[in-house]
């Protein structure tokens, strides 16, 4: 398993700041489309990193 994390995490720092964004919005809007049946209209805007 942390293998494959640490996989998963060299995989998105190879990535830009903007595809990372692109990809965590996508995440979310799945998600809460898929709990609730819709996306919110507000949505807090903070991204946490976890440390290597």
């Amino acid at each position: 398993m942390e293998d494959e994390d640490s996989l998963d995490v060299l995989f998105w720092l190879s990535r830009t700041v903007s595809e990372r964004l692109s990809e965590v919005s996508r995440l979310r809007k799945n998600y809460f489309t898929w709990a609730d049946g819709k996306f919110p209209e507000k949505i807090e805007k903070v991204v946490q990193q976890r440390k290597l």
